[in-house]
Formats: structure tokens, sequence, C-alpha cells
């Protein structure tokens, strides 16, 4: 197809569409220099949003999100009413963290297209982290007249539930999303964390096992796992957990969760250790991450208290 493509330059050098499909094929064998000029040759001859598309998707697949972000950008300057630029610009800052532009931009698609799905999901967990559940909700409600078989749909409604502490119904949907998509890490991971918070152990661990098994380099899924091997008196393997978590990455909440775990086992001075160790990580956040989470502080006072009379 190559061949056939330089061919056709010979004939007109000015061509963006021969330049544009270049680019596609050279994107399918993974060359990516060649498809990034291939693209940009296009754009030079005459913009389009499908050429721009692919040369961000090839940026951020090589993590160049910024230069994805200038691509996207400049798309915009001669389409801004393309709700699905607009959309993907929104995706690429949500994954960036930049939650504010992120929203900005998935706003202004969904003005343009009410039923675009991907931005109502992708909004929807923007508030649904800002603990507005019944926006997030009445946002997800249209997503499902539009794609009710989305096994993300079902994921985020089961965990605006959950954050409503409506268990039963997060449960509920959690599982519906787990039949659509069984293969998908963090509904098992979602599972596995709203039946802990029901005290339901075994069901919790083979949901988190499960999770594990699709994603085993998720910190997080290890400490959870920690907490509820504890429960089920599997003190070993609890502790297992908890290392495999805190050499994955050393987090406040992994160091915390132990030494609770640790104390309750009467391991007073591993403990102490731990808590140090999560202390001391704490410290060093901003005072925003810090004021997130009452509960870890209150915890971490608690324990301190405990352990210096112990």
């Amino acid at each position: 197809a190559l061949d056939i493509y330089n061919d056709a330059l010979t004939i007109d050098q000015n061509d963006w569409e021969v330049y544009h499909n270049q680019g596609l094929c050279h994107l399918h064998l993974k060359d990516y220099p060649k498809a990034i000029r291939a693209f940009q040759a296009a754009n030079n001859i005459q913009p389009h949003d499908t050429s721009f598309m692919q040369l961000g998707k090839i940026f951020v697949t090589q993590n160049k999100y910024d230069q994805a972000v200038e691509v996207y950008e400049e798309a915009l300057e001669t389409s801004p009413e393309n709700p699905a630029l607009l959309t993907t610009l929104g995706l690429l800052f949500l994954r960036m963290g930049e939650n504010y532009k992120a929203f900005k931009n998935l706003r202004l698609a969904l003005s343009l297209d009410p039923k675009n799905v991907k931005g109502i999901l992708a909004s929807g967990s923007i508030i649904q982290d800002h603990n507005d559940m019944d926006v997030a909700l009445v946002r997800y409600r249209v997503a499902a007249v539009q794609t009710p078989m989305s096994a993300q749909l079902w994921n985020n409604i089961g965990m605006c539930f959950f954050g409503k502490g409506l268990y039963i119904a997060a449960i509920s949907c959690l599982k519906r999303a787990l039949y659509l998509d069984p293969f998908e890490w963090i509904i098992a991971y979602n599972l596995g964390l709203v039946h802990l918070c029901t005290k339901q152990y075994a069901s919790a661990f083979h949901f988190l096992s499960s999770s594990i098994n699709l994603k085993p380099n998720f910190p997080p899924s290890y400490m959870y796992l920690g907490m509820i091997l504890a429960k089920l008196d599997d003190f070993d393997n609890a502790r297992s957990a908890y290392r495999r978590a805190i050499e994955m990455e050393s987090d406040h909440l992994f160091h915390l969760n132990y030494a609770i775990t640790l104390y309750n086992h009467d391991q007073v001075g591993e403990a102490s250790k731990h808590l140090k160790t999560a202390q001391e990580i704490f410290n060093e956040l901003d005072e925003e991450t810090k004021n997130a989470d009452e509960d870890v502080v209150s915890k971490m006072t608690m324990l301190s208290r405990i352990l210096g009379s112990s």
C-alpha cells in the first residue's frame, strides 16, 4: 500500500489524503516517526480533523501528552465546534489530572452533542470525584438510554450508589457491569471494596483476588487484600499482601493500615515503625491532600495515642 501511495505522490504532491493514508499505514506498522511526518504533511496541505486526531493519538501512545494537547488545540482552531475533538481533549486533560480543563472541554462537547456518551461518562466521573453523586446520576441516566450495555456506565453508577451509602444498589449495578465485561479489573476491584464495607469478607476476597489476577501491578489492591485477610484471621497472608503493596509504592495509607493490623495482632514494635513511616509520608503531602480524608487523620492520631501508652 505504501508503494502505491508513493507512486500517487509522483502524480500529485499536494493531495493531503495520500499523506494521511500513508500516515495510517505507518501507524499500523508502529513506525511512529514516519506516521507523524505524514500526518503533519497532510495538515500542511489541508488541515483535517481526522489527521489531527491520528497525530494526537500517536503522541498519547508515546506518553507525550503536552504535544498531544498542542495538536488537539490546533485542530480546535479550525474546528471549534467538533464535539469529538473537544471530548478527546477533555479525556486527555482528565488523564493528566487537570480536572478543571477536562471539565471545561467536556462541558463544551456536551453543549454541542448532549448525547455524547464518552463526554457524559467522563464529565460524570469528574462530578462523582467531587462527591456530587446526584448530579452524576442525572448525567448517567442520559447515557443509559444511549448505551444500556456499557460496563463502564454501570460501574460508574454503582460507585455513585456506593458513595451515597446504598450498598445493595451499588452491588447490583457493579455485578451487571461485571456481567457485561468480566475481564475489566476495576469492576472486580470496586466490588471488592463494596463487599469489604458491608463486612462480606469472603466475597470481598473473591473479587479483590480476581482484580489482582487481571491487574497485578495496582498497589491499593494488595492493601485492601491485606485488610480482608486480616478480617478472615489469615494474618500471615495479610502481612504478605501489605508488604507487596509497600514494595510497589510507599503510600501513607499502606503503612497506616498495616500498622493497625499489626497492632491488632500484638505486633506493637512493628506497628510503631509503620505508623512512624505513615506519619512521615503524610507530613510531606500538600494541605489539600491532607484534608481530603478526615478519617485518616483521626485513625493516625488514635493509633499514635494507643501506641504511645503501650
